[in-house]
């Protein structure tokens, strides 16, 4: 059974920082391109950033490069989002997700991902 486990989100003043970690379990880590997503209040749910299966590769939606960071370490079955200089229109419940490939691939959409996590809610507000 594939657990995606979503940890790490709060209240964070503007210009803070998080990171967000996602730990999983039941499949073979390295053989799965990850991603995050985030859902804001009324709004749709959209790509945040990518990482490929070896973690060679990543890439990000452009309202949050420069100030997110995807990374993952396949020894501990991880992949962590790190978040700086937090905005309120960063508020959002926080997804990653999971797909399985053979190919050095990052996947923005959200039917690309076989599994997903719970989420975690980050809210930025002084």
């Amino acid at each position: 059974q594939v657990q995606l486990v979503v940890s790490g989100g709060g209240l964070v003043q503007p210009g803070g920082s998080l990171r967000l970690s996602c730990a999983a379990s039941g499949l073979a880590f390295s053989s799965y391109a990850m991603g995050w997503f985030r859902q804001a209040p009324g709004k749709e749910r959209e790509f945040v950033a990518a990482i490929t299966r070896l973690g060679g590769r990543t890439d990000y939606t452009d309202s949050v490069k420069g100030r997110f960071t995807i990374s993952r370490d396949n020894a501990r079955n991880a992949v962590y989002l790190r978040i700086d200089s937090l905005k309120p229109e960063d508020t959002a419940v926080y997804y990653c997700a999971a797909r399985q490939t053979y190919f050095s691939a990052t996947y923005l959409r959200e039917n690309d991902y076989d599994y997903w996590g719970q989420g975690t809610q980050v809210t930025v507000s002084s």
